[in-house]
């Protein structure tokens, strides 16, 4: 059973964090107080320094863990420094905890010089799709959605409007490589705005299938599309004022990520 992540922000409860990982698993808050060196985790956590690393033949890489409004989120692993005296924990134990029936994933979309708001996306359960897209918000092989822009509008307007975005690759509609070697798999249809799906379908016809669409508007009565992989739960009015900015290639993914269950 996979333990949830309030062991590491629970109210008023001190921890030690370098206890987090044992036994290749994250424990519970109650084993968690080690050689009475204990820390206020939720302190840490909002102070930026408790981080998520992993190391590779190229050096160590880390990602922030936030905490904001009661929810907990994991960012993408990135080359960066590690804050001085920040609690590192491994990145593969704390994707771990991830329920994969209920996995929210999140694009923070900006233009114009700021960050204008934070969609949230409920991914389709047990999908190659919906994997790849947990892996290109967490960048665990690597490669990321963060900077990359929307690549254009489709239908804009009218019905089933949608923006087409995650050319991780040329950030230029000509990338966007599958990390996973076989997308297949039994995917929904949906016509309802709020729908993402893959940018390149059949996914057998090209090489851009790490490509997504959200959709802005439902399409025309009894139409829908194949390949949906999630469904926005809250941002998209960002997503719609994206389509409205006067040049949508202006419009970036500055952060991305996963929501850690609590």
């Amino acid at each position: 059973m996979r333990e949830p992540v309030r062991s590491l922000v629970e109210a008023g409860r001190v921890v030690a964090v370098k206890s987090l990982v044992e036994a290749g698993r994250v424990v519970a808050v109650k084993s968690l107080v080690e050689a009475g060196r204990v820390v206020a985790v939720k302190r840490l956590v909002e102070a930026g320094r408790v981080v998520a690393v992993q190391e590779d033949q190229d050096g160590r890489r880390s990602a922030r863990i936030t905490l904001q409004d009661g929810q907990l989120y994991l960012h993408p692993l990135l080359r960066q420094p590690t804050p001085a005296h920040a609690h590192t924990i491994q990145e593969s134990d704390v994707v771990g905890v991830l329920d994969p029936s209920c996995t929210l994933a999140f694009l923070d979309l900006g233009w114009a010089g700021s960050t204008r708001g934070r969609v949230t996306i409920r991914l389709t359960p047990d999908t190659p799709l919906a994997r790849q897209f947990v892996l290109l918000c967490t960048g665990q092989r690597g490669h990321t959605y963060r900077n990359t822009k929307l690549l254009g509008v489709v239908y804009k307007g009218h019905p089933g409007e949608h923006v087409v975005g995650g050319d991780y690759e040329s950030n230029d509609g000509k990338g966007g490589a599958p990390l996973l070697p076989d997308l297949q798999g039994q995917y929904r249809q949906s016509g309802q705005a709020g729908a993402v799906r893959s940018g390149c379908w059949p996914l057998g016809e090209g090489l851009r299938s790490a490509q997504f669409v959200i959709i802005t508007r439902d399409l025309q009565a009894g139409q829908q599309w194949p390949g949906v992989f999630g469904d926005v739960v809250s941002g998209l009015d960002v997503v719609r004022a994206a389509v409205n900015h006067s040049d949508i290639t202006e419009v970036t993914v500055v952060d991305c990520g996963v929501v850690l269950p609590l």
